[in-house]
């Protein structure tokens, strides 16, 4: 029989793919061992039993034998109804997902020089991630000649901080990283 070469190039490539190890339970006649202990649909413990009479055991109940623990010694195989199992493993997934929340940790810049509209309008920025539940860092840049002025700095952070006091408060008092001074305020909820 003749195969187009695309055909033939779509074999090779599959060909020399290395096999993937699946995260996926092994069910039912895939399972290679020999003997298994096995757990009911109850969850009562039937025992060390062959992996063909488990199999029987589970078609009989029309539910499917599933491999829980293959690192175990017999492994721990389970009767269940695994189409159910999957579902429920994927909305308790995305219950999981639905209840985290994302805080990200938003920046503004300030600088010990600046006028008080500048600042008004940083504080109001602040004010917006703040309202929206994130974080804020606020780092006050010093250059040059302005380190020898950092009580000036300290102030101009205490003005902001008195801003935004109403939807925010600082984690810690204001400090020196560097050549800055670094505050990070949390949302009041």
């Amino acid at each position: 029989m003749y195969h187009s070469p695309f055909y033939c190039i779509k074999l090779l490539k599959n060909f020399w793919r290395c096999p993937t190890i699946s995260k996926e339970l092994v069910i039912n006649e895939k399972i290679r061992d020999k003997e298994v202990r096995v757990i009911s649909d109850s969850g009562e413990q039937l025992g060390v039993m062959p992996t063909k009479e488990a199999q029987l055991m589970a078609s009989s109940k029309s539910l499917d034998l599933v491999q829980i623990s293959p690192n175990a010694n017999p492994p721990v195989c389970k009767i269940m109804d695994f189409g159910k199992y999957k579902y429920e493993q994927a909305r308790k997934e995305k219950e999981s997902k639905k209840k985290q929340k994302i805080i990200t940790v938003k920046e503004v810049r300030l600088r010990p020089g600046i006028e008080q509209n500048d600042l008004n309008t940083k504080a109001n920025n602040a004010i917006k991630f703040l309202k929206k539940g994130d974080k804020v860092k606020v780092e006050l840049r010093f250059r040059g000649r302005e380190l020898g002025h950092k009580d000036i700095g300290k102030e101009v952070m205490l003005k902001f901080l008195d801003i935004v006091k109403e939807f925010g408060e600082p984690a810690k008092a204001p400090a020196f990283e560097g050549n800055n001074m670094v505050v990070i305020i949390d949302p009041k909820k």
